[in-house]
């Protein structure tokens, strides 16, 4: 018997015994409505198995399809979340403090089964259906036995080792997803569907909302000119990122597609531009399973996200498992899976990055009931990230590959969609040239400064002082990176790696999206460019402030260091932002370029501190490291965090930006929101314009 009769065997097993969990009866009615609701989800998922190994996919109506997307997605909805068992809230109200939590995880990660079940991947269906059984089991015979619920203990007991017997699983698939070519399910979806018939977009097994439907109506509207300015802008973005770092694009053989669907007719024509290059697609699904690590913000390919609060809500669902031995079993069997795929590693490129704005805002509710990382666990998963990350590097060479980021808006974003699309793709292909020049003019001037001066206007509370690196051969060296349109899409920005002892003071913004989650009154002040202290404005008490920018900006860290300084000069982007009224909804890709923003986290030049980089004017770029990526030698491990968020302060926020020679004088460079540093006059005329 072959492993695929194998696990066709035992997938029967698994579904038969569900199919009676259905309708038993033990004695406890709360337990037995909870198996009961879960054990038909299961049974909706089967039926969608069959459904797509018949050839059914291909017959259905649309209507048919929608109706299918729905019922697989309809009980984690927010007009459902409050009586559904993925709300850890409702859990606990139905099933008790004691196991309330550990069963709205279990369901959680049973509702993974729904990408398996579309990609095939008949082996995650059964071990999941298998985990589901056995946690069943221990429920209805610990009552029959001896009239008691099993505890805690017990349950997280049989999710631990699920989630340790099965990490060489998921760490194979995941990689092999990473940098193998072969079978990727999206881009076949892609490349071998008619795109002008919307049933593809129920093909990924996603959510597929409105949004997502009229985004891929919107796009099949484009004239084809349009779509190759889009692909090609994105595709050439990469290409030059390799270029202007001296990279050799040739010894690649594949590149990672990041995208939202509905985004397809884009990514077939970026898919020919990248096989131009020698480049096949990969592909992964936005994790769901506990097994992949899923993160608040989706990667890889993805749909709609049908409830922010329930992904919030479980963000934290590792607590029932990580400890020290998962953490060393979970990097043991990653070095595995890359040695296993060494060679695939070695010819990845690196991601190319479809980013959307425009959704609903999303300021998360802290629950009590949902799980949380101890303190210890917090450290553990810093150290695991981390050493993972170190793994990965030793495969995936940062010195080789490359990435590119560009951004557009849906249309859930409301009646400016389309007319903010065409601005958008006029923002994205501005004339590099032009900010070229004057964004060289903005660095002359820092490059005789000693450090930069902000101060924060019209509400904003920012006094900060930035240190900057001192040139020893300011004919040849230049402190700041002359961004234009590469890796980061659109173009707009002078940056740098700032001296950290001497860098002090506060940053504030009043309100600010950071990777989708919304700040109000961010503030955090730095000490010899650490962190040393931070809040917000988001909940009542400040436990749940500092505990919500701990989580989503520090990522857990007691301290990062100020990564990057940078002053944004897409006036451009911002006056059409203002002008339509969605600069609180923009992406922190074009965000960044309209004012200063300052990285907490790595460098951007993280791990590739060592490649020579320079300016168009043929000025090397030397301030790549501080004194904390400077360890690397010594202490790798304390020199890297693996994390870099960008905050900026909006022009209208800004009193003053002046660079500060060391003799005193000041030269400023942005006054009351307008740049005044000579040269820079161009940069004001969209402002002057903008409603």
């Amino acid at each position: 018997m072959n492993e695929t009769e194998v696990y066709r065997e035992r997938y029967g097993l698994a579904i038969d015994r569900i199919r009676e969990i259905a309708g038993e009866h033990f004695g406890v009615p709360s337990m037995e409505a909870y198996f009961s609701a879960v054990a038909e989800f299961v049974l909706l998922i089967d039926e969608n198995r069959a459904f797509l190994e018949g050839g059914g996919f291909h017959e259905a109506s649309m209507e048919q399809l929608k109706a299918r997307n729905r019922a697989l997605y309809e009980d984690i909805l927010p007009e459902n979340y409050a009586s559904s068992y993925g709300n850890p809230v409702y859990a606990v109200s139905r099933l008790g403090e004691e196991l309330g939590a550990e069963l709205s995880f279990l369901y959680t990660e049973l509702r993974s089964m729904i990408g398996f079940c579309y990609e095939g991947k008949l082996e995650e269906l059964v071990i999941r259906m298998e985990l589901f059984s056995e946690v069943y089991a221990a429920v209805a015979y610990e009552w029959q036995e001896s009239q008691k619920l099993p505890s805690r203990e017990d349950i997280r007991q049989i999710l631990y080792w699920f989630v340790s017997d099965y990490a060489d699983v998921a760490a194979e698939r995941r990689i092999r997803e990473q940098v193998c070519p072969e079978d990727c399910f999206a881009a076949d979806i892609v490349c071998g569907s008619d795109l002008s018939d919307l049933r593809y977009l129920y093909a990924y097994g996603e959510y597929v909302s409105d949004s997502v439907l009229e985004m891929a109506e919107f796009l099949n509207s484009l004239p084809q000119e349009t779509i190759a300015s889009m692909a090609d802008t994105y595709t050439e973005g990469y290409r030059i990122g390799f270029e202007v770092t001296n990279k050799d694009l040739s010894k690649k053989k594949t590149v990672a597609l990041y995208y939202q669907i509905g985004f397809e007719r884009m990514m077939k024509r970026a898919i020919g531009n990248f096989e131009k290059m020698g480049l096949k697609p990969v592909a992964f699904r936005n994790a769901a399973s506990v097994l992949d690590h899923p993160a608040i913000n989706p990667n890889g390919f993805y749909g709609a996200l049908p409830n922010r609060q329930y992904q919030y809500d479980h963000k934290d669902d590792r607590a029932l498992f990580l400890d020290k031995n998962y953490v060393n079993r979970r990097l043991e069997v990653t070095r595995t899976a890359y040695e296993a795929y060494k060679e695939q590693a070695g010819g990845y490129a690196g991601p190319a990055v479809v980013e959307t704005f425009g959704e609903q805002p999303f300021s998360p509710v802290a629950k009590k009931e949902a799980l949380k990382l101890s303190e210890e666990q917090n450290r553990l998963w810093v150290e695991y990230r981390t050493r993972a990350g170190e793994i990965q590097r030793q495969y995936i060479l940062e010195e080789e590959r490359s990435f590119t980021i560009i951004a557009f808006p849906v249309p859930e974003i409301g009646p400016v969609f389309r007319e903010l699309f065409k601005e958008t793709i006029r923002i994205n292909t501005l004339d590099y040239m032009v900010y070229r020049k004057v964004q060289q003019d903005i660095i002359d001037v820092l490059d005789t400064a000693d450090h930069c001066e902000i101060r924060g206007g019209n509400g904003n509370r920012t006094d900060l002082s930035v240190n900057l690196y001192k040139l020893k051969d300011p004919g040849k060296e230049t402190i700041f990176e002359n961004c234009v349109a590469d890796v980061n899409i659109p173009v707009g920005e002078v940056f740098t790696s700032p001296v950290l002892k001497g860098t002090n003071g506060m940053l504030h913004v009043t309100r600010v999206y950071l990777q989708g989650l919304e700040f109000r009154d961010l503030a955090i002040t730095f000490e010899d460019g650490m962190i040393k202290d931070y809040t917000c404005g988001n909940f009542p008490s400040e436990e749940e402030n500092r505990a919500f920018v701990s989580e989503n900006i520090l990522y857990r860290h007691p301290t990062l260091p100020l990564g990057e300084f940078a002053i944004g000069t897409n006036t451009t982007a911002y006056a059409a932002a203002r002008r339509l009224g969605v600069e609180d909804k923009l992406p922190i890709l074009i965000a960044e370029k309209m004012g200063p923003h300052f990285a907490v986290g790595d460098t951007c030049y993280s791990h590739a501190e060592e490649i020579a980089v320079h300016n168009p004017d043929g000025k090397e770029i030397v301030a790549r490291d501080n004194e904390v990526s400077i360890l690397r030698d010594k202490t790798p491990s304390e020199a890297y965090f693996n994390c870099h968020t960008d905050i900026t302060i909006p022009y209208d926020e800004l009193e003053e930006l002046a660079a500060v020679r060391a003799d005193g004088t000041r030269i400023p460079i942005i006054r009351e929101g307008r740049f005044v540093l000579p040269g820079c006059e161009i940069l004001n005329e969209a402002l002057a314009h903008r409603v």
